[in-house]
């Protein structure tokens, strides 16, 4: 592949908080980013392995899944209603999140991926 041939390659270079600094390189291609939600751990991690799947099936690259920090739902609700005022009860809801790139997809991975049945409880937003 001679230099003209080449595709121009864009650096992009993300800071986290913990002062790492992440080093991602893009070619200009295609992506497909899908994002996961559910409450709990075990089906969402079933899912992302049904779309890597389906993903390497049709000879795709995937990058993740990348666990998203989990958001925590507190609830604080009092025991008693009238005379207990301090007995309190406290409770949360813990929502998992998930990110799976797919770089270069095509049409037939993208209708796969819009017939995949997911269980009940896993929320998926695909973007392009």
């Amino acid at each position: 592949m001679s230099v003209a041939e080449k595709k121009p390659v864009v650096k992009k270079t993300k800071k986290s908080g913990d002062g790492v600094e992440i080093s991602t390189e893009a070619v200009g291609l295609q992506k497909l980013r899908i994002k996961l939600r559910a409450y709990d751990h075990k089906i969402i991690d079933n899912s992302a392995k049904q779309i890597i799947d389906i993903a390497n099936r049709f000879g795709v690259e995937v990058i993740g899944p990348v666990p998203l920090p989990t958001e925590i739902l507190k609830y604080t609700v009092n025991r008693s209603t009238f005379v207990h005022k301090n007995a309190r009860e406290q409770f949360e809801m813990r929502v998992h999140k998930r990110v799976i790139d797919v770089i270069s997809p095509n049409a037939e991975i993208i209708e796969a991926l819009r017939d995949l049945n997911l269980p009940s409880g896993v929320d998926i937003a695909i973007k392009i």
